[in-house]
């Protein structure tokens, strides 16, 4: 059971962002289906047929997670539908028909409302909280292993069929600047396991999205300039980078699963983000693995980079509208100035963490926080008084992936 002494507010603000990311996800459900039906009318069966294992094999691996999570915490749930399906035994149901994301949305949107409507205490507030990171992580799962290598196809077409226009640019602006967002709301999501007073500004989310948009729009673009000329190596070059990245991620000693078993498809799965973007998943400095991974993830992109335009000059009448003198300038240049903004945001805008001490829980489901934490963007907390160590926050029945996840964010 979760103490009312929940140590972050769940505003209107989050509530409305939940009813947003529901519709969101009905419409590109919706959008998925209209893409698989025009590749069937265009006759593009083996996109068509990329595109169907996408959004079964991101849909599956959410139901799995969903359901994992749901089967550690039977005795936690709180919310009047999700205590429904798991006294009728329909949780397991629920998830094999590929409904698991709808009823944890539904329990977030059921608890928020009461919560809203009826002025409940704390208590409810926290589960609305915890309900509501479980949603971000499981759309970071998907922005991921759907959202990402879509873009990814969807340019790669592009530049094969030639029709890179300004609203086609738009439009992959506007991919690319949602799968920042998702990133940047969910680490946003993170200060709600800190002391209430010491949260992410929005000054602060705002340039967490710019770097990550910076750094990814040259990493799916270069894996699309290769795909669109070497479509058969794509595979390839992704099962060889995405497994060494699972060695890499179990060299961290992640335990953000309950069990070992589970602990691994949480390794592959990070893997898969790290194959597009940066994801912390280990507490302690992150300065060395960020110089390491960005290091190697420049080598990789410049490797791409440099294939696309070799098979560019050897067939260089099917590639005018692309100039690699422009095109390989440009993306490097953004990915130079992503660093940069990175570097910027952990210096002036990171909510930081001097001192942070987090226990395991106690027979009664309690943990101990104490953190000294402040955001450097507001000039009020990073005062002598607000640098002074924090209270020790009790909280209780708040799952450990969350404690742990936080614990990593703010290192």
């Amino acid at each position: 059971m979760m103490e009312e002494s929940f140590p972050y507010h769940y505003t209107l603000l989050e509530y409305l962002f939940t009813l947003l990311g529901l519709l969101l996800f009905l419409l590109d459900i919706a959008l998925d289906i209209w893409t698989v039906v025009s590749f069937y009318q265009d006759g593009s069966y083996v996109y068509m047929a990329v595109m169907i294992f996408l959004l079964l094999g991101s849909s599956v691996l959410l139901q799995v997670f969903s359901w994992v999570w749901y089967s550690d915490s039977l005795e936690k749930i709180e919310t009047k539908v999700e205590k429904f399906t798991a006294r009728h035994s329909l949780i397991k149901p629920f998830h094999f028909l590929q409904l698991g994301v709808y009823l944890r949305y539904a329990g977030v949107i059921e608890i928020s409302t009461t919560h809203f409507l009826q002025h409940t205490n704390s208590f409810t507030e926290g589960i609305a909280v915890y309900l509501s990171h479980d949603l971000q992580m499981l759309r970071l799962f998907e922005t991921f292993s759907e959202s990402a290598p879509q873009l990814t196809l969807m340019m790669s077409i592009i530049l094969q069929r030639g029709e890179l226009e300004l609203m086609t640019g738009l439009k992959i602006l506007t991919s690319a600047a949602a799968i920042s967002s998702s990133v940047a709301m969910y680490h946003r999501n993170m200060r709600a396991f800190l002391p209430k007073k010491r949260k992410m500004s929005w000054i602060s989310t705002g340039v967490y999205f710019l770097w990550n948009l910076l750094l990814i729009i040259p990493r799916v673009t270069a894996l699309a300039l290769f795909c669109s000329v070497l479509p058969c190596y794509i595979i390839a070059h992704f099962l060889s980078l995405w497994m060494l990245l699972v060695l890499a991620a179990w060299s961290q000693k992640t335990n953000y699963m309950e069990h070992s078993v589970w602990e691994w498809l949480y390794r592959a799965s990070v893997g898969l983000i790290w194959y597009f973007c940066w994801f912390n998943i280990s507490a302690g400095s992150i300065k060395f693995k960020s110089i390491l991974y960005y290091s190697f993830m420049a080598l990789d992109t410049m490797m791409l980079l440099g294939l696309w335009c070799w098979r560019v000059f050897e067939y260089a009448g099917c590639w005018r509208s692309l100039n690699p003198y422009m095109v390989i300038p440009t993306l490097l240049g953004l990915y130079a100035i992503g660093i940069l903004v990175k570097i910027m945001y952990y210096r002036y805008f990171h909510p930081n963490c001097d001192e942070k001490k987090i226990t395991e829980p106690t027979e009664e489901g309690q943990f101990s926080q104490v953190a000294l934490c402040y955001d450097v963007t507001d000039s009020g907390r990073n005062s002598s008084h607000t640098r002074a160590a924090a209270p020790t926050q009790t909280l209780a029945g708040v799952p450990n992936r969350h404690r742990k996840m936080a614990a990593n964010f703010y290192s």
